[in-house]
């Protein structure tokens, strides 16, 4: 069973065939060779972060390549049914901590969402570097989930903008500790249509204030449960996800 992954070229991750060869270069060739130590023999995934997945055995290792044989050649297709976090900005590092378990269970994009009660805040320069954050935080744990996918973060948007955006979304929920049904009943009643995008809505450590929940819900979200605990903002995105992963047909 492989145990390590690694992004190729996208182009010839996508060109490559079963019996062919391939040669990891640059940082990820320089992440394997000296602090993963992958050997000649060793069996690995590379991957191009848009679906594709080459199941491969290492031939050669230097500093600067790493050689290997393409064993396998798959591709994985888009969902059916497209699940986004919109993530509140939170203190620390509960925000990145979200998205990152979120990766790992399967996301497809993720949103930064200013919200009107988080803590943290960013603005000009400091979006762009969040921003940038949180790609790097996604990519990284793709490459330990093994996903042929990376996610996307999207732009970072205030109430007003997200308002806007959820009218888009086709099923739009919130996760609200006064919410009168779970997000498992949500999606049950939701049984004739469950295609296009379901957006989780996740807010800071302050919760959600009552104006943002009126205009979201004037948007079309709905707000749901998961159980009776309160979850931390770190949590409640990813344990959402999860029950998705189920009710989809993913797990």
């Amino acid at each position: 069973m492989t145990n390590q992954a690694y992004f190729g070229d996208p182009a010839e991750v996508q060109a490559a065939v079963a019996g062919g060869s391939i040669t990891l270069r640059g940082t990820e060739a320089h992440h394997a060779a000296t602090v993963k130590r992958v050997v000649a023999g060793e069996t690995v995934d590379l991957l191009d972060g848009e679906g594709n997945r080459l199941g491969c055995t290492v031939v050669d290792v230097s500093g600067a390549a790493v050689v290997m044989t393409v064993d396998t050649v798959s591709f994985e297709p888009l969902p059916a049914t497209r699940i986004v976090l919109v993530q509140a900005l939170a203190k620390g590092d509960r925000a990145e901590m979200a998205v990152e378990a979120a990766t790992e269970l399967g996301v497809d994009a993720v949103v930064p969402w200013q919200a009107d009660r988080s803590i943290v805040r960013w603005r000009a320069d400091k979006a762009v570097k969040g921003q940038a954050k949180w790609e790097s935080v996604v990519r990284a744990a793709s490459k330990q989930s093994r996903r042929t996918r990376v996610p996307e973060v999207l732009d970072t948007v205030d109430s007003r903008g997200l308002g806007r955006w959820l009218a888009d979304v086709a099923h739009p929920v919130l996760l609200h500790e006064e919410g009168r049904i779970s997000l498992a009943s949500y999606w049950n009643r939701r049984s004739e249509d469950h295609t296009g995008t379901v957006a989780v809505i996740v807010g800071p450590e302050g919760g959600v204030s009552p104006q943002e929940v009126t205009l979201f819900e004037e948007h079309g979200a709905v707000p749901v449960q998961l159980g009776t605990n309160v979850l931390r903002a770190s949590t409640a995105g990813p344990a959402a996800i999860a029950v998705l992963n189920q009710l989809l047909g993913r797990w």
